[in-house]
């Protein structure tokens, strides 16, 4: 019986399609290496590939995959967070302050459109909707204004 190296698994393997050993030898002749080392590296991109072959290295590469896009999402919500201070900001700046503002029933009205505003966000996210998909009168297009005469 063969001794092998506990690292390494000897296996014969017969080629029935000529296509496929041709392609085995030029791939051993491109990388300069044995075509039991060529075969060995074909074999070890095909299972990479195959979402059969190991289920822990496929769990691996989905929590890569979860870990990339929570950090792309984090990075483009701290975005979005600073684009919106700087709007919020850039809009008091050029609105005056009214005494109207202190009234409860100007206050409670603001709350309540906001609360619509929100309510109606998040039903389109729900629904899988842009905000181009909304209902007419919701929808932001651009508007062409004429000026005044």
């Amino acid at each position: 019986m063969p001794r092998t190296n506990p690292q390494t698994a000897r296996v014969q393997v017969y080629l029935t399609d000529p296509k496929l050993a041709t392609a085995l030898n030029r791939e051993a002749r491109a990388g300069r290496m044995p075509l039991s080392q060529a075969a060995g590296r074909a074999i070890s991109r095909g299972l990479q590939k195959s979402p059969h072959a190991d289920p822990e290295d496929r769990l691996l590469q989905l929590e890569r995959s979860l870990r990339d896009h929570m950090r792309s999402t984090a990075r483009d919500m701290q975005i979005v967070q600073e684009l919106l201070i700087e709007v919020a900001r850039a809009f008091f700046l050029r609105l005056p302050d009214a005494v109207v503002d202190q009234d409860p029933t100007v206050q409670a009205a603001v709350d309540r459109r906001i609360e619509q505003l929100l309510d109606a966000t998040a039903a389109r996210i729900v629904a899988g909707r842009s905000d181009r998909d909304a209902a007419p009168g919701l929808a932001r297009e651009p508007r062409s204004f004429d000026p005044p005469n």
